[in-house]
């Protein structure tokens, strides 16, 4: 089987608490349930990684190479200036993309620029909880080749 992770930055464990009106009050782990749940309909085996540190985050990504056939990353705030997750997500060779439940280009200016899209082959924004399971299905396409 397939192995794909999903990983998850600041402050996205606080989903169901935090600004309702824009991520709704689903909790956090109820998300991460179904997001397994329909990873494994599409027939991958699917981690779930969430930190609110950066450098557990690029230590996560650095171990993505070799263990997974690809990823989805929705890397919170530091989307929008972290060129260390950038690089870090560069330096592995596995399809990533980049999700946001909300759309970051409705919000704030500063959320509109996302430096980590380059190296993403893909973004999906502004659908919520069915982000990542697009992301999912973006995911299972591209592997789909791959033995």
């Amino acid at each position: 089987m397939k192995k794909i992770i999903v990983m998850l930055g600041p402050n996205l464990n606080m989903v169901g608490i935090r600004e309702k009106g824009v991520y709704g009050a689903e909790t956090a782990e109820s998300i991460e349930a179904q997001i397994k749940e329909y990873a494994k309909d599409k027939g991958f085996d699917c981690d779930v990684f969430q930190s609110n540190h950066e450098g557990d985050l690029i230590d996560k990504i650095h171990s993505t190479l070799g263990e997974y056939d690809g990823a989805a990353i929705n890397a919170g705030a530091l989307t929008h200036y972290s060129y260390a997750l950038r690089d870090a997500i560069a330096c592995v060779n596995i399809p990533y993309v980049e999700v946001h439940m909300s759309n970051i280009h409705a919000r704030e200016e500063f959320r509109h620029k996302s430096v980590i899209a380059p190296v993403c082959i893909g973004q999906i924004a502004g659908f919520g909880k069915l982000s990542y399971f697009l992301a999912i299905d973006a995911l299972k396409e591209l592997t789909r080749d791959k033995a």
